[in-house]
C-alpha cells in the first residue's frame, strides 16, 4: 500500500459513508493511479440492490472510478489539489461487463489522457481478480473553492 485512508482522506472531500477509495497501491508518476475497493457486506446499499442478489450499484462503480481520477489529478496538478476544489463529474461513457458482489476487491486503475487546471479526461477501468468488470471514459471539471 502506498496511500491509506488518511493520505486519501487529504486529497479528496469525501468522506464515509462516500469514501469508495480504500488504498493506494500503485503510482506510475503523473499518468496512472491504482486503487483498491472492499466490497464490505455490511455496505447498506447491498440491502436494497438487490435483496437475494445483493451487487453494487454501477453508479457507486463510476464514484469509485472518479475518486481514483480525482486522485491522479492531484498528483498532476498538486499546486491546484492542495487548494481543495470541488470536482464535478460531467460526461461518462461506460461500460459495465460483470457485476461486484460483497467481498469483492475492485481494483481501480485509472489513466491520464489530458489534465488542464480546470477540467481532466482519464480513461479508468475496474477489475476484480483478472476480469475486467467496467470501463469508463471520465470528463470533469475542478472548481477551486
Amino acid at each position: 500500500m502506498i496511500w491509506d485512508k488518511i493520505k486519501i482522506k487529504s486529497v479528496l472531500p469525501h468522506r464515509d459513508p462516500f469514501l469508495f477509495i480504500d488504498e493506494v497501491i500503485e503510482i506510475d508518476g503523473t499518468d496512472r493511479v491504482v486503487a483498491v475497493t472492499y466490497l464490505k457486506e455490511a455496505e447498506s446499499y447491498f440491502k436494497g440492490h438487490f435483496p437475494g442478489n445483493p451487487v453494487m450499484p454501477g453508479v457507486l462503480i463510476i464514484e469509485a472510478m472518479a475518486q481514483a481520477s480525482a486522485i491522479l489529478f492531484s498528483l498532476d496538478r498538486p499546486e491546484v489539489a492542495k487548494e481543495h476544489p470541488d470536482y464535478y463529474l460531467g460526461k461518462v461513457k461506460s461500460e459495465f461487463l460483470a457485476p461486484a458482489y460483497p467481498g469483492d476487491k475492485l481494483i481501480v486503475e485509472s489513466k491520464k489522457v489530458k489534465f488542464l487546471d480546470n477540467a481532466a479526461i482519464t480513461d479508468t477501468l475496474v477489475k476484480v481478480d483478472d476480469r475486467i468488470i467496467a470501463k469508463a471514459n471520465l470528463i470533469f471539471s475542478i472548481k477551486k473553492r
